[in-house]
């Protein structure tokens, strides 16, 4: 039921099939926000951004899910190779994000998130991606404190039988070599979608010429067979795998194996009755099979420790149903999800539980319409958290009733073009697998942090406006919030293995801002602002692993067919540090410098159906590093403080069709 491995089918399809636009666009103009390749104003609200994947964004081509989320202003990513980074926004990491893909979570098994949920993520197999700021909903799941990532396939419509899609081929430096294709047959009775793709990039190299081992290569294919038997009703089946390998200049061991299988089963109803709109429920299944070695992608060298394999994995079965009323001046979303996940090792070939969680949640949330202008949302859920230590017969179980909510005013007059809000939010937080069973002592330091560690509890302000005239579309989004046993990584400075997870009070604050300027037919410019700090209040220090402050200016010429941009982004350097802290994957060893880097690209449309876009990316070859890249590991002849640096000089092609 899907693509071999080789994927041959879409080396074919992709010579007859284009990047299609997101169906979700609600006018030709939000439309053509979305094709722009820089990010800098959010469609609707400064509080949710609403992208698509498909279109091509700088720097090019994404990879995963976290080298597609650098784009977005507030994301930063930390690199350990060429690809299957950790994606952190405003400052925080980890489970504090969470990223669903199709309503599903897709969790990675490796104790240092070689394999984190990023890594399994395909960008240009979805439709849409939506990205809601800080504990601004309760609909996702427990715990979201950052924010909440949804990336979605839309179901494909038709008025008679037929077949419609869009496919891509990419090539680029260091041997970059990409297809995908996403194409679907079928009527106003059902369908049969099928979508897949296959990526490879050799090692990059930096501005001064050096390699920097980052190999990769990864292949996705997914089918989903969808009945409509009228136009409110949908049932859908899904399956897919996929697999992959990466070399990490910033990591002891490689990723050998990515295997990924998952099943989903939705359904969804509407117009069942004037006040109850629409009832949806969603099923499914992930296995994470991953293999880390330090022999099968690298060459043993003098500083390399003896050869050694691991082979984890994680299966996560997970489930909502959600109804929707509404009336007259009310809407009312409310239902109950649940997941239970368990993480295995592979122990002289037999695989073993160490570590399962389960979770199961009710939730509401209501928008009110106050007047024409004025609209009151709040929400409220409330989850049953559980673990178990399976790694000896007594390791121990833990719960918690975790609860969550918030409440948000939204102004915006009609016809006017200024948009206000304000929203308050909690949210507590489950520690996570990486915190309860990766570092070696709680925080007592003496024993594991199974049964020490705390959950967070995060309070959160988030304000926001937004201006929109025929010529001016400007936005900010600001935040400011304390974490109550905010979950800090604490590393021995002679012992990099030796780690442990405490807790500490936090406050957090900072925001983004950006704005699009329409100086004539044929010219726009762009620029997008974000900055966040965090204070350890405890230790009266910063928090580690914050990114600095980044600016984004982009100049578009456009006339006829062409369109043309430069882009310029400039980083701070970063003197806040918290040495020997961070997170289960890095930790601040030393500041960092600023850095300006260039690029271009320009897009050709051919037809409404086919288009070339071409670029270049760090156009002055500079030589830089982001500020939470990993330290370069010492058998590929790093020293342990000298962070990886990022691509030098790289081209890039892609030729996009759509059908």
């Amino acid at each position: 039921m899907s693509y071999h491995s080789t994927l041959s089918p879409i080396t074919l399809a992709v010579l007859v099939a284009y990047s299609q636009q997101v169906a979700a666009a609600s006018s030709p103009e939000q439309a053509e926000n979305l094709s722009t390749i820089i990010v800098s104003a959010p469609i609707n609200s400064p509080l949710e951004v609403i992208s698509s994947p498909k279109t091509p964004r700088q720097p090019l081509p994404a990879s995963d899910g976290s080298d597609y989320l650098k784009t977005i202003p507030g994301f930063a990513q930390i690199r350990n190779g060429g690809t299957n980074g950790d994606p952190v926004f405003r400052g925080m990491f980890g489970s504090r994000l969470r990223m669903l893909m199709n309503d599903s979570e897709m969790l990675g098994a490796c104790g240092s998130r070689m394999d984190s949920p990023s890594s399994y993520l395909s960008p240009e197999n979805f439709d849409v991606m939506t990205l809601t700021k800080g504990p601004q909903t309760v609909l996702w799941g427990p715990g979201n404190s950052a924010g909440t990532l949804r990336f979605e396939r839309l179901p494909p419509s038709f008025t008679a039988p037929g077949v419609q899609g869009d496919a891509s081929l990419v090539t680029g430096s260091n041997q970059r070599n990409d297809q995908n294709a996403d194409i679907s047959l079928g009527n106003q009775q059902g369908y049969l979608r099928l979508t897949g793709n296959h990526a490879q990039s050799n090692d990059y190299q930096d501005g001064d010429g050096r390699n920097v081992p980052s190999k990769w290569k990864k292949w996705n294919s997914d089918i989903a067979l969808g009945w409509t038997p009228d136009a409110d009703t949908l049932l859908e089946l899904t399956a897919g795998q996929g697999n992959g390998n990466a070399r990490y200049a910033g990591r002891g061991m490689d990723g050998s194996q990515f295997k990924r299988q998952s099943l989903g089963l939705t359904f969804n109803k509407q117009n069942i009755s004037e006040t109850f709109t629409e009832l949806t429920s969603h099923l499914y299944y992930n296995n994470a099979d991953h293999v880390m070695d330090n022999f099968s992608l690298r060459h043993a060298t003098a500083g390399m420790s003896m050869p050694m394999r691991s082979q984890v994995g994680r299966k996560t079965l997970g489930g909502r149903v959600m109804g929707t009323w509404e009336w007259t001046s009310t809407e009312l979303r409310s239902g109950v999800d649940m997941q239970h996940n368990s993480h295995r090792r592979k122990i002289s070939g037999t695989w073993r539980d160490d570590a399962s969680f389960s979770d199961y949640g009710m939730f509401s949330e209501l928008r009110y319409a106050l007047n024409q202008g004025a609209h009151l949302i709040g929400g409220a859920r409330a989850d049953l958290s559980q673990a178990e230590d399976k790694r000896t017969p007594s390791s121990g179980h833990r719960n918690r009733v975790m609860p969550a909510g918030f409440l948000r005013f939204e102004h915006q007059p009609e016809h006017s073009p200024t948009l206000l809000y304000a929203g308050l939010g909690y949210t507590e937080r489950f520690p996570d697998y990486w915190e309860l069973f990766s570092p070696t002592y709680g925080p007592d330091a003496v024993h594991s942090a199974f049964k020490q560690l705390k959950p967070e509890k995060t309070t959160q302000l988030d304000i926001g406006a937004k201006y929109q005239d025929k010529q001016l579309d400007a936005w900010v989004s600001a935040y400011v919030g304390w974490v109550e046993d905010f979950i800090l990584f604490r590393y021995q400075p002679t012992q990099k293995r030796i780690s442990q997870a405490d807790n500490v009070d936090a406050l957090i604050f900072g925001g983004e801002m950006g704005a699009s300027y329409q100086l004539s037919d044929h010219w726009k410019l762009e620029s997008s602002v974000s900055y966040a700090q965090a204070n350890n209040r405890q230790e009266h220090r910063p928090l580690p692993q914050i990114p600095p402050l980044e600016t984004r200016l982009g100049a578009t010429w456009h006339t006829g067919n062409w369109r043309t941009t430069g882009l310029v982004r400039w980083v701070a350097a970063q003197h806040r540090i918290a040495k020997n802290e961070g997170n289960v994957v890095g930790k601040d060893f030393g500041p960092s410098a600023s850095f300006v880097v260039l690029s271009a690209n320009s897009r050709y449309q051919f037809t409404d159906k086919l288009a070339l876009t071409v670029g270049i990316d760090n156009l002055l070859n500079k030589t830089y590093s982001e500020h939470l890249n990993l330290a370069g590991n010492g058998s590929f002849g790093y020293s342990s403080n000298t962070r990886i640096n990022e691509p030098g000089r790289s081209y890039w092609a892609k030729v996009s069709l759509k059908f």
